[in-house]
């Protein structure tokens, strides 16, 4: 039996393409009313790299189980061997899409084998189960998605001078100007599609180094900040396509520069509750003790990757051992003052790298801060 968490966006509403390229009059075609295109979207076999086809439906389904499953071709994906490669795209968030417009949809899946078995990258299914365990617990998640836009032509940051660096200053941190910002449009772009999506996007600005962009996620229950952080990720690899960039979500894509993570914000009923600040710190004293485990598990690399940025510089923590302070970014696990004065809310892991798997991490907190296992 294939468990299924999943949830839909509303009906999506007709409306022209949203950018003007050679091919808009063609996207912005209308389709016949029995028509519509759903964008089936799965990870892939790296467990952090995106794949997605297409499908025509003569319907508009009302929940994730309307959908039909699809198969594809897991030996071309990472996923299987080349014999006995068929596998299956189970629907699990329906979302609008803002690229074909009109009825079309964008669909988040996770992926099965030929036995139904869940794939080795399918961590979505754990996720479903501890979220169904712990939902009375109203767990809410932020993400805050940090990532550096590269040039396709020679895979450096977008802007950058040819054969050297820009000046190593602090005028790029929410930076107005053609001189420190670098992908204003690309990233407005993303944040207005994502809206359109009806994916809980709350923010977004330049980061510490310029072509470098975070844009916030949130807050979103349980399993579905992993559906909603992944379907982002996708809209803006889209984008860049028709921009000719490339998106790089490495923790560290450049030596001495800034690295790029993923900062959740979590919290519980009882966080936000009067005096939760208790429950946070209970939380924060469990994380201790799985601190090293944790590490492995916030990047697909078994964390090797995400090392390169823990190194307790540039506004993170190093690390070899969970810290955690008020206000400080410096710690592993950041309270904001507010919080601290407000005496209840949530906390910040600042741990996960930008490439971590969403579900991965949602997964370790709940089953560590509120599961106890």
């Amino acid at each position: 039996m294939v468990k299924n968490v999943g949830r839909i966006h509303g009906n999506p509403p007709k409306g022209p393409t949203l950018m003007d390229n050679p091919l808009g009059k063609y996207f912005s075609l209308p389709l016949p009313d029995d028509k519509l295109i759903a964008t089936y979207v799965w990870i892939d076999g790296t467990g952090e790299n995106l794949r997605s086809k297409n499908r025509t439906l003569n319907f508009l389904p009302k929940v994730p189980e309307d959908l039909p499953v699809m198969s594809f071709n897991g030996s071309a994906t990472r996923q299987a061997k080349k014999t006995n490669a068929d596998m299956y795209l189970f629907p699990r968030a329906i979302y609008r899409d803002p690229i074909h417009r009109g009825r079309s949809i964008l669909v988040m899946c996770d992926t099965y084998d030929t036995q139904l078995q869940p794939t080795a990258t399918n961590n979505r299914v754990r996720c479903a189960e501890a979220y169904l365990k712990c939902a009375e617990d109203e767990p809410w998640f932020g993400i805050e998605q940090e990532l550096f836009l590269m040039s396709a032509d020679d895979m450096r940051p977008l802007g950058w001078p040819y054969k050297g660096f820009p000046e190593r200053s602090s005028r790029y941190y929410c930076g107005v100007g053609a001189d420190r910002t670098f992908g204003r449009d690309l990233m407005e772009a993303h944040y207005k599609c994502c809206l359109y999506a009806g994916i809980p996007i709350v923010g977004l600005n330049v980061e510490m180094g310029p072509s470098q962009w975070e844009y916030q996620i949130g807050p979103s229950v349980g399993v579905s900040a992993g559906d909603d952080l992944w379907m982002a990720r996708y809209i803006l690899q889209i984008l860049a396509e028709q921009y000719g960039i490339e998106v790089s979500m490495k923790p560290k894509p450049l030596p001495d520069w800034m690295g790029s993570g993923a900062h959740v914000n979590f919290s519980t009923k009882l966080m936000r509750d009067v005096n939760g600040i208790v429950e946070i710190e209970k939380a924060i004293e469990k994380l201790g003790y799985a601190h090293q485990a944790h590490l492995k598990l916030f990047d697909p690399h078994g964390g090797r990757e995400n090392a390169k940025r823990l190194i307790g510089s540039h506004q993170v923590a190093h690390g070899d051992e969970l810290s955690a302070g008020v206000g400080e970014r410096l710690n592993s696990i950041r309270i904001h003052r507010n919080i601290a004065f407000e005496k209840k809310g949530y906390f910040e892991d600042r741990r996960p790298g930008a490439n971590c798997d969403p579900y991965v991490v949602v997964d370790a907190l709940l089953r560590t801060c509120v599961l106890n296992e």
